[in-house]
């Protein structure tokens, strides 16, 4: 008989699932949080062990375009830096960053979706239309990637190269943000290259765009996508939500339960849910920001769990916090 016991480097519960008054699940994960000055006071679990951000890479990505000459501001450099839901201005704005550049939908290369916002893919069901590359939440950075191409007369049909000119820019970016190598390059869900990097390393690249000096790339990114969180996001979506209850916030989310997020005095965090799951993601991303000072309304610190047609439990943060 095999015995299996907790070890130290197993990342403590950060989220539960209540219903009915019983705990049914439970989530796992780590946390990250940086003070005002950079110093980290927050560590649960492994923050310091690379992963893989997601789409919480973004803005750096963003930033690294800008660097390499993008000519974008307000709403579409925030819709470079989005995970959009494909709602129409997102794909109207992704039409305006292609055209600029003397392109169209047919060079994009990330893969045909169906939008996130789910009133908006019933709409497009309903008069028969398919799935689409311009749709799929990435196509705001595949257009300011192709963008960006097309500036500096890099080739456009193999942007998603690791070896290409813009990735490697990119990679430059993501390591000189983050202050630590990237350690791993892997293949994102839009098929773009994926660099790995500690919680650690990724709160002090949110860090870092929100204290840098107005008019840089970087604050250039943080500013446009704090002014217009609905197109690094969508309408409804949780990030659009805490950016508009909480001045000064910014806060990208990534796949596989990830978000990072800086508050505009420096102060910075990053959450990485084990298994992936988007539900235990934003009360523990709400549960930090508290931790950090930062005020937030109850109705976003939980998340409902229904049972017929009413509410019998919720989604919450659990006391994972331990300061470094």
């Amino acid at each position: 008989m095999t015995i299996f016991t907790e070890h130290a480097d197993v990342n403590p519960v950060v989220a539960e699932v209540v219903r009915s008054g019983f705990t049914e699940s439970r989530h796992r994960g780590a946390v990250a949080g940086l003070a005002a000055d950079g110093t980290q006071v927050i560590s649960a679990g492994q923050t310091a062990v690379p992963f893989f951000p997601r789409s919480a890479n973004k803005p750096l990505q963003a930033t690294g375009m800008l660097r390499c000459g993008l000519d974008l501001d307000g709403e579409l450099l925030a819709l470079a830096a989005a995970s959009h839901s494909g709602e129409d201005f997102h794909v109207d704005g992704v039409r305006k960053i292609l055209s600029g550049a003397g392109l169209t939908e047919a060079d994009l290369r990330c893969p045909l979706s169906w939008p996130i916002d789910p009133e908006t893919a019933r709409r497009l069901m309903a008069r028969g239309e398919d799935m689409s590359r311009i749709r799929m939440n990435c196509s705001g950075k595949h257009s300011a990637m192709l963008a960006t191409c097309v500036r500096n007369g890099w080739d456009t049909a193999g942007y998603l190269a690791p070896g290409h000119p813009l990735q490697q820019a990119l990679r430059r970016t993501v390591k000189d943000l983050a202050g630590e190598p990237v350690t791993a390059t892997g293949v994102d869900g839009c098929g773009a290259p994926l660099f790995a990097l500690t919680l650690a390393g990724l709160a002090r690249a949110f860090r870092e765009l929100v204290i840098a000096a107005p008019g840089s790339p970087e604050r250039r990114v943080a500013d446009a996508m704090r002014a217009y969180p609905e197109w690094t996001s969508g309408t409804l979506r949780d990030e659009r939500l805490l950016m508009d209850a909480v001045p000064g916030l910014l806060i990208k989310g990534g796949a596989e339960g990830v978000d990072a997020f800086a508050l505009a005095d420096g102060r910075a965090g990053v959450v990485k849910i084990d298994d992936g799951a988007h539900r235990g993601r934003p009360p523990v991303t709400v549960a930090t920001l508290r931790l950090l000072g930062a005020a937030v309304p109850d109705e976003l610190a939980t998340i409902a769990v229904i049972g017929g047609e009413a509410q019998v439990g919720v989604i919450r943060a659990v006391d994972f916090a331990p300061r470094g």
